[in-house]
């Protein structure tokens, strides 16, 4: 199985451990089961948290280049508001933003690095997971600078470790939960932007992931009361059904490129929601 899809069918989405692309710090994001098991190497080089394998995030970036150079550059957004007080979503803006990383280490693009690190770092620090890790940051920026990107690469996914480490000894299992969300969600925009540039028929046919979206949702079933009543934890869960069922196709059906853009637009907006001013 091609390295892209071997990583589609793990989770549309392992973008959300690139936090640490920027000298800040960031929670491990989300991920699932693929329909063939994982193979001794693939085991070693995942992480788990929260009973979540996450796939490292340079897996999915390296097999989409062989498919050709994607335009990352076109993936990128503007700047969010990094001045929310809420906890539940500074963890969501967290996790996309750890998703925007990675993109602009793709694009091999040091300065968008650097600024995305800035925003990362900041909402880290609100979430007290940044101390554990400000030891790489000098490193990851230098990399960064000198174009080493199979450092950085190297860099990150050690940060990664630090990270999991930091918010398990936190017990902030809820907010890795709302940081791996925000990483798929604003990966999967990414990922259904790439094929929406480069349409492929059987990566396609790989953004069935009703499982996964179902076990998101069952994480945030279990998130405490008090965060089940915030209005944004709230809407996350309505368009989350949403999106189910764009993933929900059966294994025989091959997402059009109408489809798969309906599942952009959704991904888009609820990404926007989440970046949104309080």
């Amino acid at each position: 199985m091609p390295p892209l899809r071997k990583w589609l069918a793990l989770n549309v989405i392992a973008l959300g451990s690139v936090l640490s692309a920027f000298a800040a710090e960031q929670p491990p994001a989300n991920l699932t089961n693929a329909d063939a098991p994982l193979s001794a190497d693939e085991i070693k080089s995942a992480v788990s948290v929260d009973a979540l394998t996450v796939p490292t995030p340079g897996e999915f970036f390296q097999a989409i280049e062989k498919q050709g150079k994607p335009n990352w550059v076109s993936q990128y957004r503007p700047p969010i508001s990094i001045n929310s007080t809420n906890r539940a979503q500074i963890a969501l803006n967290l996790g996309t933003l750890i998703a925007d990383g990675y993109i602009a280490v793709e694009a091999h693009d040091g300065q968008q690095v650097k600024n995305i690190g800035k925003d990362v770092l900041a909402l880290a620090k609100r979430l007290s997971v940044s101390q554990s890790v400000l030891s790489r940051s000098a490193s990851i920026t230098d990399f960064a600078e000198n174009n080493q990107w199979d450092q950085l690469n190297e860099e990150l996914e050690e940060t990664q470790n630090e990270v999991k480490k930091a918010l398990d000894e936190n017990r902030d299992t809820d907010l890795i939960t709302l940081v791996s969300i925000g990483g798929w969600v604003r990966g999967t925009e990414v990922v259904t932007g790439i094929l929406l540039q480069n349409y492929n028929a059987e990566d396609a046919k790989l953004l069935r992931q009703p499982a996964l979206v179902s076990f998101l949702k069952g994480k945030l079933a279990s998130l405490p009361e008090k965060m089940q009543k915030d209005i944004l934890v709230q809407n996350l869960n309505r368009q989350l059904d949403e999106i189910q069922k764009m993933v929900s196709f059966s294994p025989d059906h091959v997402p059009t490129q109408d489809e798969i853009r309906d599942l952009n637009l959704a991904a888009s907006k609820l990404t926007k929601e989440i970046g949104a001013p309080e």
